[in-house]
């Protein structure tokens, strides 16, 4: 059962910028990469991954430039800047505050502890 893209939206930068944190990559392998990290529960829509893309780079957090592919097929390369790993370090600090707060809300900790 796939799970509510509402639930992991506010947290489609620090996704792309987890991946590219890695290695260099373009939008299809990352989606690819999403999907199978997740078991097939996540997808990104293209026009949320390109729209994400072109945020992240208008805010100099990561940058694209063309690939040379053997198959002639060109393909935009994103890699992370070092503001990208900045805001990537930050993202990842709220996911944690905001796992917990929401743990909390949900009693899982006490459920987890019992």
């Amino acid at each position: 059962m796939p799970i509510s893209a509402d639930l992991i939206r506010g947290h489609t930068d620090a996704i792309l910028l987890a991946h590219l944190i890695h290695k260099d990559s373009y939008g299809y392998e990352i989606n690819k990469a999403i999907q199978q990290t997740s078991g097939g529960l996540y997808e990104l829509k293209e026009a949320t991954l390109y729209t994400a893309f072109k945020r992240l780079e208008d805010a100099g957090c990561i940058a694209s430039y063309w690939g040379e592919e053997a198959t002639n097929a060109r393909r935009k390369y994103y890699r992370i800047t070092p503001l990208g790993r900045e805001l990537f370090g930050r993202l990842l600090e709220e996911w944690h505050i905001t796992r917990d707060i929401i743990d909390k809300l949900l009693n899982t900790e006490a459920e987890n502890h019992a």
